[in-house]
């Protein structure tokens, strides 16, 4: 039997040549405003909260010595504590945010390769509730890794910060080595496989998270070699890709930075003490070249994560003929790979 993974990789090519040619400036900055959410991954960023204020330090006798706790040298001013929480909370919240959305844009992206057509507002509407199903998905099997990848930590740096023996945490932090990176792979897996093979099952059964992958479980287990395939071929396929395009990215890079760095050069050798105009300026100049790269990485990666995207969609028809969510758009004389 024939790896769909393997004979998929060159029509991929073909069918992404058509989806994105001829080129078309609108057609391009949709897809590098979708692909600035969908490529970009997903992290969960996470916020600490310290409300000791530093209560156990000062000696044994606790800061019940006379001495209040705002007093003490060593203690952070209420406000400073203030700031930080409120700056931890909001980058929580606007990292949950950018999640939401990022959810939302998967379905934006596969009916986009779908159709052919990219229409956000259209696909929005319509795909937004199984973008929130998505999202808490993503959230339930992401925070349990995130729990464990800090009680991990936690197993070294606790015991080290209240001075116990470092032989034992030390120890128990290396033997966590291999489980953290076997749990972290096994959630690689169900998180890569639910974006691109369980959101197009999502969108072809108009279904939920669970209700797809109990479909995707059924084909896994009778073709796991195809599966498997895959998970191997699209790993390599996306290292080389991603390579190819983080040079490219860095070339443009240099590219915008050699005038910007000029225009900072002259600035500075002009006024021997730099005014605070010099200074806006310099900073201004900085964050247009990061909003510039980002733009740039975004267009850069329209074509990557289409490629990608056209892969595994691919590989799910030819594994099952009923997945298949794009059988018009496959060549002519790959019609039939899908039956």
């Amino acid at each position: 039997m024939p790896l769909h993974a393997v004979r998929n990789i060159e029509t991929a090519f073909v069918v992404t040549r058509e989806f994105l040619t001829p080129i078309g400036v609108r057609r391009w900055l949709k897809l590098a405003f979708v692909v600035f959410f969908v490529g970009g991954g997903l992290s969960f960023p996470s916020a600490q909260f310290n409300t000791s204020g530093g209560s156990g330090a000062s000696g044994p006798d606790g800061p019940s010595n006379g001495v209040p706790v705002s007093d003490l040298p060593f203690a952070l001013p209420v406000d400073l504590v203030t700031i930080v929480a409120a700056v931890a909370i909001a980058g929580v919240v606007l990292g949950a945010l950018f999640a939401l959305v990022a959810a939302i844009m998967e379905f934006v992206l596969v009916e986009s390769l779908r159709s052919g057509e990219v229409t956000v507002r259209r696909y929005w509407r319509g795909r937004w509730r199984q973008g929130i199903r998505l999202f808490g998905f993503r959230v339930a099997i992401g925070l349990p890794m995130l729990a464990l990848f800090l009680g991990w930590l936690a197993v070294l740096f606790v015991p080290l910060l209240i001075g116990t023996d470092p032989l034992l945490p030390v120890t128990a932090f290396l033997v966590g080595v291999p489980l953290l990176f076997l749990v972290g792979a096994l959630y690689a897996v169900v998180s890569g496989f639910t974006t691109v093979f369980v959101v197009p099952l999502m969108i072809q059964r108009d279904s939920g998270v669970l209700a797809g992958w109990k479909l995707l479980w059924r084909s896994i287990r009778s073709e796991w070699k195809q599966y498997l395939a895959y998970l191997v071929i699209g790993f390599l396929l996306t290292v080389a890709i991603g390579l190819v395009a983080s040079i490219v990215v860095g070339f443009v890079a240099v590219v915008l930075l050699v005038p910007v760095a000029v225009v900072v050069v002259l600035a500075l050798v002009a006024l021997s003490v730099p005014s605070t105009a010099v200074i806006v300026a310099v900073v201004g100049l900085a964050l247009l070249f990061g909003a510039a790269m980002v733009v740039v990485w975004a267009i850069v990666q329209v074509p990557v994560v289409t490629y990608l995207r056209y892969y595994a969609l691919l590989v799910l028809g030819d594994v099952d003929g009923s997945f298949d969510l794009i059988p018009d758009r496959r060549p002519p004389e790959d019609t039939d790979a899908g039956a």
